[in-house]
């Protein structure tokens, strides 16, 4: 029997962001289901027509809505939002934009900085350190000491007594931190040996793998 949800996805970065808010949810609302669909990225299934129907840009994740007339919905930030609106009915992950207006604008200030800075930069660091076809030392450098001022942004959030990004208090695990840590805890592959430079931001990190949840939705789509 189909579930409510499918998830087309792969562990990268962003594939994790989606499964470990999954799987998140399934910890305080066990009814939420989802099948999985992995997409096998190196062989390129996300440019073949049918995929291309459900994102244009030819990218994993896509989230399926079956009990919404099959509702597509890409792009992960949007997906963790579409998520926290629907599925997460008690708010535990999110802030009701009318009930909690600051919080709810700082969820989506996190998010966009993540969507906009922290993934793009890391993700052509790993680009040029491990895949690119020619050496070219300027674009390494480059998008290196730009992936480490981004952590730096974060350390200056995250050392004003917070645990979390958002959130009165030190902070509510919420979808901001789930949309940003599933880029930074791979820093190891872009060349950045080590999170000893920024404290904590590494503590977040560790935080958020010591979750039952988030640590479930880690390998989620692997074929």
């Amino acid at each position: 029997m189909s579930k409510p949800l499918v998830l087309y996805t792969f562990p990268t970065p962003n594939g994790v962001k989606v499964s470990a808010f999954l799987e998140e949810l399934k910890t305080v609302y066990p009814s939420i289901q989802y099948d999985v669909e992995s997409i096998n990225i190196s062989k390129n299934t996300q440019k073949e027509p049918w995929f291309i129907k459900l994102n244009p840009n030819g990218r994993i994740p896509v989230l399926v809505d079956r009990s919404r007339n099959n509702f597509p919905v890409f792009e992960t930030g949007a997906i963790l939002l579409y998520l926290q609106q629907h599925y997460d009915k008690e708010n535990k992950f999110g802030w009701d934009p009318k009930v909690d207006p600051e919080e709810y604008s700082q969820t989506l200030q996190w998010i966009f900085f993540a969507n906009s800075g922290v993934g793009p930069m890391q993700g052509q660091l790993n680009h040029f350190m491990k895949a690119a076809p020619v050496d070219i030392p300027y674009a390494k450098q480059r998008y290196y000491d730009e992936t480490k001022r981004l952590y730096g942004v974060l350390e200056i959030r995250l050392s004003q007594d917070r645990d979390w990004l958002v959130g009165p208090g030190g902070g509510v695990f919420s979808i901001a931190d789930i949309n940003a840590i599933s880029w930074v805890r791979v820093h190891v592959y872009g060349g950045i040996e080590s999170l000893d430079e920024w404290p904590n931001v590494k503590k977040w990190v560790e935080a958020a793998h010591a979750r039952p949840g988030f640590s479930a939705g880690l390998d989620v789509g692997r074929s």
